[in-house]
């Protein structure tokens, strides 16, 4: 619970005289100077809570501050509890004054799962219309390109996915059997180890097969004891839809293991479980070879580096589907129509070039032709090649999203937090743009 902050501010203390600090004071400033942002993180905090009891909780400003500083330093909850406990400078940007109680991990963690992908994106907007307002973003260009981001799994298995039905399931029927009477079941969960060890160093398809016959029996036993549990856990209705929920996944994940294991089929990726834990992971392809398990986004910049727009998309969508997409938003984000856009050559057609140019952009260049001709495409041959340099900068930005902002991996779980763990991201690296704007 939460109650509303008391109305006498603690005093804050001074930065210190260091780059860092100086950068995070620049932040500071320009964070305050945009209203509503703090307002849009307090809505998330306090939603459906009642205000008026519990010990005061952090405010709007406070979490926004600490979501900003974890992507921007790479922080664990951990490091970012003990960080914030041990810097004066992160305190004063964080908003924590002399005397006052900074949160432990948990405090922070619980706090940030609940700002929004929503929230998120509606503050990276208002620091797009703070950025066009102050002339740093003319918007006369975009570029778009798009990366694999990955879900917090282990590179799926067959046997891995089996093993995490018998445990998960395990696990929870003895939850189940301490809420109520009536629960039976046998503990299958060494059974299943020694088969995935088995399977794991078998040296053929030959010594596998059977062992895989032997998992799927123990997995199918343990999805039967689940089944019948839920029978008695009507009482219990958020627990029964948990374990219906992994019971659902479960049977999934014996069904595809059966198929293309036991019968040798090939099952479509879109019809293939890749974790009980993260199943909204869509496989995604790079090139050849190279294989991610997560959901790829799309991010279009304006003429600066500052990333106006953040799509992400669900399964592994085509980017020439997405081409329209990424200009109709940019317009509509900024309110203006760019007058060049440039873009991969996974978004050339022929359509998307007529469609896009539709829309009212008058240059419009893909990295790869596919078809199409230049005097197509642009009014004057030169401006085709400094598009095509100017679209490269998109892949720095990404770069630096990935490198500096943790957008290899994302360490939330949910399909909910996989988004607000992209926009956090995305309105760090924003933030950190527009102070360093301003300092130069």
């Amino acid at each position: 619970m939460r109650r509303p902050r008391r109305n006498q501010l603690f005093l804050v203390p001074k930065l210190v005289d260091h780059p860092h600090a100086k950068e995070l004071a620049t932040m500071s400033r320009l964070l305050g100077s945009i209203p509503d942002l703090d307002r849009l993180v307090m809505a998330d905090l306090v939603q459906e809570r009642r205000v008026d009891v519990g010990a005061p909780g952090m405010s709007g400003a406070q979490v926004l501050r600490v979501g900003l500083l974890k992507q921007l330093r790479g922080f664990t909850y951990e490091e970012l509890a003990f960080h914030l406990l041990d810097s004066a400078s992160y305190q004063a940007f964080c908003g924590f004054g002399w005397g006052e109680h900074v949160p432990r991990r948990a405090t922070l963690q619980q706090n940030l799962a609940r700002v929004r992908a929503a929230t998120w994106e509606q503050i990276n907007r208002l620091l797009v219309t703070h950025a066009v307002d102050e002339g740093i973003e003319t918007c006369r260009r975009l570029r778009s390109d798009s990366t694999d981001v990955d879900a917090n799994i282990l590179e799926p298995t067959d046997s891995g996915l089996l093993w995490d039905v018998v445990r998960v399931l395990t696990r929870l029927l003895k939850e189940a059997s301490r809420r109520v009477e009536g629960v039976r079941f046998s503990n299958h969960t060494l059974a299943a180890k020694r088969r995935l060890v088995r399977i794991t160093y078998a040296r053929s398809k030959k010594v596998r097969k059977p062992l895989y016959r032997e998992f799927i029996r123990i997995a199918e036993d343990t999805l039967g004891y689940a089944s019948d549990a839920l029978l008695v856990l009507r009482a219990e209705p958020k627990f029964h839809a948990r374990l219906a929920h992994v019971i659902e996944l479960g049977e999934r994940v014996v069904e595809q293991t059966r198929r293309r294991v036991l019968n040798g089929e090939k099952v479509p990726a879109t019809d293939k479980v890749v974790s009980i834990f993260e199943e909204h992971a869509a496989i995604l392809r790079k090139g050849l070879r190279e294989v991610h398990y997560g959901h790829r986004i799309c991010v279009t910049t304006g003429a600066s580096a500052l990333i106006v727009d953040c799509v992400i998309e669900d399964g592994a969508r085509v980017d020439s589907s997405t081409t329209v997409r990424n200009v109709e938003r940019f317009i509509d984000i900024t309110g203006k129509t760019p007058e060049q856009a440039a873009f991969d050559g996974g978004y050339a057609s022929k359509a998307n070039l007529a469609e896009v140019k539709a829309l009212g952009i008058k240059d419009v260049a893909f990295n790869k032709k596919v078809g199409l001709k230049v005097p197509e495409m642009v009014r004057e041959t030169w401006m085709y090649r400094a598009l095509w340099r100017y679209r490269v900068g998109v892949e720095s930005v990404i770069s630096l999203l990935k490198r500096c902002f943790g957008l290899r991996r994302c360490t939330w779980r949910g399909e909910a937090r996989f988004s607000a763990y992209v926009w956090s991201s995305v309105v760090a690296y924003n933030v950190l743009f527009l102070a360093r704007t301003q300092r130069e």
